[in-house]
């Protein structure tokens, strides 16, 4: 698949179970992942410029979206870029609370886009916080990573969640895909899984090429080149 040249270089991030689930059905956050992967993403964030979850993740997970280790938010700094890429979420009805951690931790620069009937109600609850962005009725992927690529963002991460992901997937957006493998099983249909339903790109008849397998302590990271922008 040959990616659209005005759009960032789209790398979706997810950890899922044996099973492929990306949680379970309690309150509580399931972590699939370990220290030492959590580094590997901190790195994979450091080499980004902007950082994507969807409304429903923000609420959710309440994410930072930082550059953990302050020796890699030094080197941006000292490369003249931001200590931490910038954060962005999108919305479709503008439930956002603005003391969730991606408005209120950091500095980096927060976008909000937002379909166009929902911009007057998240802009009076976010507006001081953030840019907030028309992304269209319905709100368009298209659309929003055009403007992201217009805003200087060539390289995007897209960390969740399912929903988010199967939208860019579905839609054949992504460049390249990292999925961990827990080596363990939730085994409950409540729980959400990696995506959903769906026609994608990739099926028995067109299969996705891995570009790498690393064993990362307990989990497994496979690397799969989604378009022709992917380094095998």
């Amino acid at each position: 698949m040959t990616a659209g040249p005005g759009r960032p270089y789209v790398l979706l991030s997810c950890a899922t179970s044996i099973d492929g689930y990306i949680d379970d059905a309690t309150d509580q956050r399931l972590l699939l992942s370990n220290d030492d992967d959590f580094d590997r993403i901190d790195e994979v964030r450091a080499g980004c410029d902007a950082i994507l979850v969807g409304a429903g993740t923000v609420r959710r997970d309440d994410p930072r979206l930082l550059i953990r280790s302050a020796g890699r938010r030094s080197e941006r700094v000292a490369a003249g870029l931001p200590g931490t890429p910038a954060k962005v979420t999108i919305t479709a009805r503008g439930d956002l609370d603005p003391a969730a951690r991606f408005f209120t931790a950091g500095e980096a620069e927060r976008l909000v886009y937002c379909a166009s009937g929902a911009l007057e109600k998240t802009s009076e609850r976010v507006g001081a916080l953030a840019t907030v962005i028309d992304g269209g009725e319905p709100l368009g992927l298209a659309e929003v990573l055009a403007d992201l690529a217009a805003r200087g963002v060539r390289r995007l991460m897209v960390e969740g969640g399912g929903s988010v992901h199967a939208q860019f997937l579905a839609a054949g957006l992504v460049d390249e895909l990292h999925l961990v493998l827990a080596p363990f099983f939730v085994g409950d249909c409540r729980a959400p899984r990696f995506v959903a339903d769906g026609r994608y790109p990739w099926h028995p008849g067109r299969r996705a090429a891995v570009a790498e397998v690393r064993q990362i302590g307990d989990v497994v990271l496979v690397r799969y080149a989604l378009s022709d922008r992917c380094p095998s």
